[in-house]
């Protein structure tokens, strides 16, 4: 009965640092996983914001084309004269 009761510990104490080995191991895949997306997801690509940025002014310009239609003459006007509304009161000193 003994000797049954020292093997079941020594196999204990070996499947205990099978899983603590197996746990360390995929920490590290996981952290060598991670450090290497995080350094292919932070390269800089050039050019890539100037593209990014024009494609979204023409989306929004298309857009107001086709919501505005026909009053997008007068949506443009209409912002246009409260802004310089606005900037001649800031100028004039009667808005603070």
């Amino acid at each position: 009965m003994e000797k049954v009761l020292n093997l079941m510990r020594i196999w204990w104490m070996e499947m205990s640092l099978f899983m603590i080995r197996g746990r360390e191991w995929l920490r590290e895949r996981i952290r060598e996983t991670a450090c290497g997306l995080r350094q292919k997801g932070m390269v800089a690509e050039p050019g890539i914001d100037g593209i990014l940025v024009t494609v979204g002014l023409c989306i929004i310009a298309l857009l107001l084309c086709v919501v505005m239609k026909n009053s997008l003459s007068e949506f443009i006007k209409s912002i246009v004269s409260s802004m310089t509304k606005e900037a001649t009161d800031i100028l004039s000193g009667t808005r603070v």
